[in-house]
């Protein structure tokens, strides 16, 4: 990882929701490298010490807090941003948690759940989750974007045009982001950092863990984007491919359903297999088995598979 980037962007220089209206904490020129401290996901609600009360009263209007916002010197509506990872630096502790009303699966895991992470920081090597399941790590920022044009203070919670909760695992140490500047100066945030994910994130929440990040930003002139791009700097599942994977699908004609089948059936193969409880199989599915469209070609039905790597509890 980096260690001399110009500027660290404190934890504290935090913000709830997307407004171009916010003052910038730092105005930087094109070129530049950050760190930013991040918090984690719950606005610091939740600690190596919660419990599962802790969850039930969690304030909505508190989550997802990113870091920033920071002004990039010559940006303008139409130009995009260029974010380079450069690197993360975890904190070694993390939490997942179902919280009632939100996740793929919300109407049948209606309680509060919780389990927090221990994990060595420097070797990242999988964390144990519960009596043998060892979950592989790879850290991410969940939320990375710049404000939009439209004015007033919009919920961080869904995804934008110029990013936002994206929840991408892939933007990882080493990728390049392209996100498109709706507003002067861009005002680039981050936050949501997690220790690991699987694609789709199935309950809501991953491995949400408090870390550092460094980044480069770039300005690119006229690059018209519709919505984000990036590029990886290589292969993006090594880290869980090496023993394979055990899948089930969800087939029908609406890929929400199709996803929630695939999700559903796994989770009572987990809770056979290997005696954990419904919840919990729920939540580790989240944080380490991914979701793929399979089939979206032959009408009327479609295919969603969930993949769960066989090295977690092989």
């Amino acid at each position: 990882m980096p260690t001399d980037p110009k500027h660290t962007i404190h934890r504290d220089h935090h913000h709830f929701g997307w407004d171009n209206s916010l003052p910038p904490v730092m105005t930087v020129a094109p070129g530049t490298m950050l760190t930013f401290e991040t918090v984690d996901a719950s606005g610091g609600q939740l600690s190596p010490d919660s419990t599962v009360a802790d969850v039930a009263g969690i304030d909505f209007d508190k989550v997802n807090p990113v870091t920033g916002p920071v002004y990039v010197d010559g940006a303008k509506p139409g130009d995009a941003l260029k974010i380079t990872l450069l690197g993360y630096q975890p904190s070694g502790w993390g939490w997942t948690a179902n919280i009632p009303g939100f996740g793929l699966l919300a109407d049948q895991f209606p309680d509060p759940a919780l389990h927090l992470w221990k994990y060595d920081p420097q070797r990242l090597e999988p964390a144990l989750f519960g009596p043998g399941g060892k979950v592989p790590l790879k850290p991410f920022a969940g939320t990375i974007g710049l404000a939009p044009a439209a004015p007033g203070l919009h919920s961080i919670v869904p995804p934008r045009r110029v990013g936002g909760n994206m929840d991408i695992r892939d933007l990882s140490a080493g990728t390049e982001l392209f996100l498109p500047v709706e507003v002067d100066g861009a005002l680039f945030s981050i936050g949501d950092t997690h220790a690991a994910q699987g694609d789709g994130e199935v309950c809501g929440t991953a491995i949400e863990s408090p870390m550092q990040v460094t980044v480069k930003l770039e300005l690119i002139r006229d690059m018209a984007l519709p919505s984000p791009q990036f590029i990886t700097p290589g292969p993006v599942s090594r880290h869980k491919d090496e023993m394979g994977f055990w899948v089930t699908t969800g087939v029908g004609t609406d890929l929400y359903e199709g996803a929630r089948r695939a999700v559903a059936a796994m989770i009572d193969e987990l809770t056979q297999a290997h005696g954990m409880s419904a919840v919990d199989a729920y939540m580790l599915c989240s944080v380490c088995a991914d979701l793929k469209i399979s089939e979206i070609v032959d009408q009327p039905n479609w295919v969603v598979s969930l993949y769960f790597p066989r090295m977690v509890f092989d």
